[in-house]
């Protein structure tokens, strides 16, 4: 997913004051906010989304059986707050939870939230059949049983600092008597799936492929309704095209404002910048199989000397201050800085183009009286993706290119649409079809995280594991800092794992995702969490006074 990361690690915005028990009045609710986006969802269906609109969607119109705090604490259950459940008991061996469900709790289609969804949802997250990506990270669970309509137990596998965490924030909850008569194996491809019925304050209206998402608020929602009437997301491939439409109003919020024209936003009568915090970090992957095989190894870059010398011949810094003017955040890692196990300490290749040429000299690719490389009769040249929506990478691909062609290798831009991008990154039948990407990971705010990204575990049919990178030593770091209460300890696990995917050179960290976002000034805008900015969003809201045309539209008309 993804794409963001901030400029400083905690932003509070101007938070729009909150009404007793989360509900807004009538006065306060209505208005349209429409959200541009650099490309369209792959897939709404919570198990299987694997991008940021799928994630936006997924968030507003489903819900957890509790809500993580604002601080993000993944360890233990202090800090989470009721949601479908109302509250919670564990056992005394802490190997289940008993979820007791809000009786007022209602899907969109009016039946009420029962235990056997919450044992139906864990299914579709689990099991083989349904193939979701998200699998891996609830491994420590073991089953849910039902004790009566409103009473569920969750069974755990073992004991771990984050057991609550991994049923409360990675499960969405899923109404079993609309889905459940689909064999799990069809899901994805079911339609049914694509007409979403959730629980959450926004219900789903339509999804228009690479047209329109569109959600209006549930007003009888169990938890109030939320202060804006409906959300409406369209996909704009064309980043200059998004950045037009914001500054005429035609837009409301678009993310990652292209730093060469801040200057416009800024001074812009329609739209002002806000800093908002994220979770992503970007880096150039070297894909160490040869293209589409995921089998037979690259080339190129089956050599960790090819990939280290190509890591110590790009100068990180001076590409970030080019790219973001002073405003960037340099990457330490495959992590953001703003985790709390990350790790500013851990040794990156340096920048040594001296040690890359007799890297590179080692591992015979020699140069040709030209100074570009050559080995066995075959030159030293690749193609590097790019997603064309976004200008940061586009303008880090052109200095990569030219960086590397000083120590004698030829980069080919491949600059493609959001949705080649997509699929060739992402689980299917051209997953892997690249050379070298230049790509975004956005986890969840635990370091477990990395098993979805970087481990064993996140390689297969639906797994996010771009790279397909595999190390037996992280994959056992990453058990143990899953298993350890003691937060010293982890961290220790996460840095050593951190610095054992460094030393692999799978990929070089190029930067956390520096984000200033772009908003329309007659929307209030609530706190923004570094884990997704729509988290808040039931709580941002349009005054009367400052609405327009498109924020007038009666509730009503919505299309259902």
């Amino acid at each position: 997913m993804r794409t963001l990361m901030a400029f400083f690690a905690v932003v509070v915005l101007a938070a729009c004051t909150s009404t007793e028990g989360g509900k807004a009045s009538a006065a306060a609710s209505g208005g349209t906010f429409i959200y541009g986006s650099p490309g369209d969802a792959l897939d709404l269906f919570p198990a299987f989304i694997a991008d940021q609109n799928g994630a936006t969607v997924a968030d507003l119109v489903f819900d957890h059986l509790a809500d993580i705090s604002n601080n993000l604490i993944t360890s233990g259950d202090k800090t989470f707050t009721p949601r479908l459940a109302k509250n919670w008991t564990w056992a005394p061996d802490s190997l289940s939870i008993t979820f007791s469900l809000d009786p007022r709790a209602r899907f969109h289609d009016g039946k009420a939230v029962t235990a056997s969804d919450v044992r139906y949802s864990l299914r579709v997250f689990t099991d083989p059949k349904a193939a979701s990506p998200v699998a891996p990270l609830l491994s420590n669970i073991d089953s849910a049983s039902v004790k009566d309509s409103l009473t569920v137990v969750v069974w755990f596998k073992k004991h771990t600092p984050e057991q609550f965490y991994d049923v409360a924030y990675q499960l969405y909850i899923l109404p079993e008597h609309v889905y459940g008569s689909i064999p799990l194996d069809s899901l994805r491809t079911s339609k049914a799936t694509r007409t979403l019925v959730g629980s959450g304050q926004f219900r789903f209206v339509q999804w228009k492929p690479d047209v329109r998402i569109e959600l209006a608020a549930d007003t009888a929602n169990y938890h109030g309704r939320p202060r804006l009437d409906r959300v409406i997301i369209t996909p704009v491939g064309d980043p200059s095209v998004l950045v037009t439409q914001l500054l005429t109003g035609q837009i409301d919020f678009m993310q990652n404002f292209p730093p060469d024209r801040l200057q416009q936003l800024d001074s812009s009568a329609t739209a002002h910048p806000v800093v908002a915090p994220s979770n992503y970090y970007a880096f150039l992957g070297m894909n160490p199989y040869a293209p589409k095989s995921n089998m037979q190894p690259h080339p190129i870059f089956s050599d960790v000397r090819v990939r280290r010398a190509i890591s110590m011949a790009l100068d990180r810094a001076a590409m970030l201050q080019n790219v973001f003017n002073g405003k960037g955040l340099l990457a330490h890692g495959p992590f953001p800085m703003v985790l709390a196990a990350s790790d500013s300490t851990l040794k990156l290749p340096p920048y040594d183009t001296v040690a890359a040429h007799t890297l590179l000299d080692s591992a015979g690719w020699r140069r040709d009286r030209g100074g570009m490389r050559s080995k066995f009769g075959k030159p030293l040249r690749f193609s590097l993706m790019v997603p064309g929506t976004s200008v940061p990478r586009h303008k880090y691909a052109v200095l990569i290119q030219s960086q590397l062609r000083g120590i004698g290798a030829q980069v080919d831009i491949e600059q493609v649409d959001n949705k080649n991008y997509q699929d060739r990154v992402q689980p299917g039948d051209k997953a892997g079809d690249f050379d070298a990407i230049l790509h975004g990971f956005g986890g969840d705010p635990s370091p477990s995280a990395m098993k979805q990204s970087w481990s064993k575990a996140g390689i297969g049919k639906e797994g996010q594991n771009a790279l397909h990178y595999s190390n037996p030593k992280v994959d056992a770091l990453i058990d143990s800092l899953t298993t350890s209460f003691d937060p010293a300890k982890v961290k220790q696990y996460a840095s050593r794992a951190y610095q054992q995917i460094i030393d692999d050179v799978p990929a070089v960290w190029l930067y956390d995702y520096s984000s200033v976002d772009g908003v329309n000034r007659r929307i209030d805008v609530g706190l923004i969490r570094p884990d997704g900015w729509w988290h808040t969003l039931a709580e941002w809201s349009i005054p009367p006074d400052k609405r327009i045309d498109r924020d007038r539209i009666p509730l009503s008309s919505t299309r259902r």
